[in-house]
């Protein structure tokens, strides 16, 4: 894992004022009541996400400088960019299951932001500790990469070989059913609420249910993505700052996608494209020197163009399928 630099010392506690701050301002503010998130507001938000993950890379690379290494700011900046970019397309794959969630659960989309607001807070906590202990873990064990590899490789080839929609059922998951078994639920819909008194007891609601499955869900999630971005740095720095950037602009973003994600049919097969390739990037090392007879690296460079060419192309390919389905009666 490493010691982190006097700049990215600075720059943790720049990232964790700022973005406690605007998480605070967004969640608890600025989007305090139950309301449908219009198409509008979440394009803005979308943009404000990016802009300000732009910028922090700008602020890596201007502030973690090593006298040492003269291009540390710049590959600091790029790794970030490349992690951050990665964990933003994977995420992609979560929008789906959230609205399957949504669907199944019958909540509306006056409610789904509550849901998708204390998601994003236990995502943060969920998302810092694994970071940290991968990184850890990796530090001592360099060989977990390996493993982390080929967990990759088997979800990329699952994604293409399943259908999510059809293997879907939340409701069946053990933890959900265990969970239904030790905790009071009211049997009455309460859309805004998480927990409600009803004859003298505290119950749970159907709502904080689906809370539970979303949370569960990402767990699940970062069980990939998070050793897919450490394909790209084990600094752990990098690592939690890109996906944290990552998870926040997910909310907008679903509003802002989910009544098109028609258009965005093959971009799960995207995922799994980079899943494929990160996957490989683990393991090259490994192998490499068996089949090149030297050991071979994949610059941050051409993962970057990886993974901003999938993304592009899988969009692309979606748009003849979407106009298609749009123009049918």
């Amino acid at each position: 894992m490493g010691h982190w630099s006097s700049g990215e010392w600075i720059l943790s506690v720049v990232f964790t004022v700022v973005l406690g701050l605007l998480v605070y301002l967004d969640l608890f503010v600025l989007n305090k009541r139950a309301h449908k998130i219009p198409l509008r507001e979440s394009v803005y938000w979308s943009l404000f996400w990016f802009s300000l993950a732009i910028s922090f890379s700008i602020l890596i690379y201007v502030m973690d400088q090593s006298p040492t290494d003269p291009a540390r700011g710049q590959t600091k900046a790029l790794e970030f960019i490349t992690g951050y970019l990665l964990e933003y397309s994977l995420s992609v794959d979560n929008l789906f299951v959230f609205i399957m969630i949504f669907q199944k659960f019958r909540i509306t989309p006056q409610y789904q932001p509550l849901i998708l607001k204390w998601g994003i807070i236990g995502a943060l906590i969920f998302r810092a500790i694994m970071i940290f202990v991968g990184a850890g873990l990796i530090s001592q064990f360099n060989w977990i990469l390996y493993l982390f590899g080929i967990l990759l490789l088997y979800t990329a080839v699952k994604m293409f070989t399943h259908s999510e929609e059809e293997d879907f059922h939340p409701e069946s998951s053990p933890v959900i059913k265990f969970v239904k078994k030790i905790l009071p639920l009211s049997q009455i819909q309460h859309p805004e609420k998480f927990l409600v008194k009803e004859h003298g007891k505290y119950l749970f609601t159907s709502t904080f249910i689906t809370l539970l499955i979303v949370e569960f869900s990402d767990i699940l999630f970062a069980l990939d993505s998070i050793p897919a971005i450490f394909s790209i740095t084990t600094d752990a720095f990098i690592v939690y700052t890109s996906n944290i950037f990552a998870i926040l602009g997910l909310r907008s973003l679903y509003f802002m996608l989910s009544g098109v994600m028609e258009l965005f049919i093959f971009l799960k097969r995207g995922v799994a494209v980079l899943l494929a390739f990160v996957g490989v990037k683990l393991l090259l090392p490994l192998f490499s020197p068996y089949v090149f007879g030297r050991e071979v690296h994949i610059s941050i460079l051409i993962s970057l163009g990886m993974i901003v060419g999938t993304l592009t192309l899988s969009i692309l390919a979606s748009i003849p399928h979407y106009l298609k389905t749009k123009n049918e009666p």
